[in-house]
């Protein structure tokens, strides 16, 4: 199967909810889409399944024009965000009932239920009813009876938003050994830069119901080819300075300087939006050539093993990734240290990419990361 999307417009009440997508996906490989809240991910995901149908624009399944024809013949499985189950069936007969629609034997339905239960860990709570279940449990039979369509197309909505963070991390890998082996097509929107990278595959950046950038996850990572990209595929969200380039150095905020130098060596003289992720600063000196940088502390927030430190330098706010747990007085005076060489540079006109770690701004021009329009084949 093979499915095009060729200049997909769609808005309700006069907000754009779609606006000139252009996808061309095909089977083996997972697709995720990575935005914001109201993005414009799911209203895709419902073009693409035919609940919505666009304003303007084509949808092409094995070159058929399937824009006007109903979900009913599109053989999908939809997974959302919020459980979705038959209240008065048991887990089951949830997972069975688009077998027995199909008509299919009732030993086949047993063999297929029960694979299906056991990757959900399932397999205790079959004769169980909705109500009997947590949500994380009635999530996971939610896409037990997706996975278990084996459909061609294969979409899931945030449907690991809901699950404990073990469960999480447990089921992204048997989801992702799942969908290359079913070689189907498979869709996977997330709001989660971290669960992005894990799935792999395919990254589709999404804001503002129009597709920004797509390509293999780490290149895109790696290389986002602007500003907002950057932002929606860093969390916390990328630390962004205003900075100029004049004389071989750079400036940061009017007080931070560098040697214009490695990667940034061929930026050219001018203003720049300079960024930097959480993680590429620290509270500790890494190497002779970290920058300091004098902060007062907002916040020290304490997730797992790490610690995001909220600060401020002058006007600036900035968040810094620390390994392990930290203690900090609001208001406290301490200096941070920012690696030189993990800066990325923006044009400050346009917000494209100027330079990125690992890459001159030469190759940065030359690079597909480089390109500006909205239409993505993959």
């Amino acid at each position: 199967m093979t499915l095009v999307l060729q200049n997909i417009n769609r808005a309700v009440d006069g907000i754009t909810h779609l606006g000139d997508i252009n996808l061309d996906l095909k089977p083996g490989r997972l697709n995720v889409l990575l935005g914001p809240t109201l993005s414009g991910k799911t209203s895709l995901m419902r073009v693409m399944a035919g609940l919505d149908k666009p304003d303007s624009g084509r949808l092409f399944v094995n070159d058929v024009d399937v824009t006007g024809k109903s979900v009913r013949d599109r053989g999908i499985a939809m997974v959302y965000q919020q459980f979705v189950n038959y209240p008065l069936m048991t887990v089951y007969e949830n997972i069975a009932a688009p077998l027995k629609i199909k008509g299919l034997p009732s030993d086949e339905v047993d063999q297929k239920v029960r694979e299906a239960a056991k990757i959900m860990h399932l397999g205790a709570m079959l004769e169980r009813r909705p109500n009997e279940l947590s949500g994380g449990q009635q999530q996971r039979t939610a896409i037990a009876r997706a996975l278990v369509k084996d459909s061609a197309l294969l979409l899931l909505d945030e449907p690991l938003a809901n699950l404990d963070y073990k469960l999480r991390e447990t089921l992204r890998e048997e989801l992702r050994a799942i969908f290359h082996q079913r070689g189907a097509i498979v869709v996977y929107a997330t709001t989660e830069p971290h669960e992005a990278l894990l799935m792999g595959g395919t990254t589709i950046v999404m804001d503002e119901g129009r597709i920004l950038q797509s390509g293999n996850a780490v290149d895109v990572y790696h290389a986002p080819r602007s500003v907002r990209v950057a932002e929606i595929f860093s969390d916390p969200p990328m630390n962004l300075m205003n900075g100029n380039v004049r004389n071989g150095k750079v400036t940061l905020e009017n007080d931070i300087q560098l040697d214009l130098g490695g990667h940034m060596a061929g930026l050219e003289a001018g203003s720049y939006c300079f960024g930097a992720r959480a993680n590429n600063l620290s509270i500790k000196r890494q190497t002779a050539g970290d920058i300091e940088i004098a902060v007062s502390i907002e916040l020290a927030e304490v997730s797992g093993s790490e610690t995001f430190i909220h600060a401020l330098h002058n006007d600036l706010s900035m968040v810094i990734q620390e390994t392990g747990v930290h203690s900090f007085s609001l208001g406290e005076k301490i200096n941070v240290y920012l690696d030189p060489t993990r800066l990325f540079a923006f044009n400050a006109d346009h917000g494209g990419l100027a330079a990125a770690p690992g890459m001159t701004p030469e190759e940065i021009k030359t690079s597909p990361h480089a390109n500006t329009e909205t239409e993505v084949k993959i």
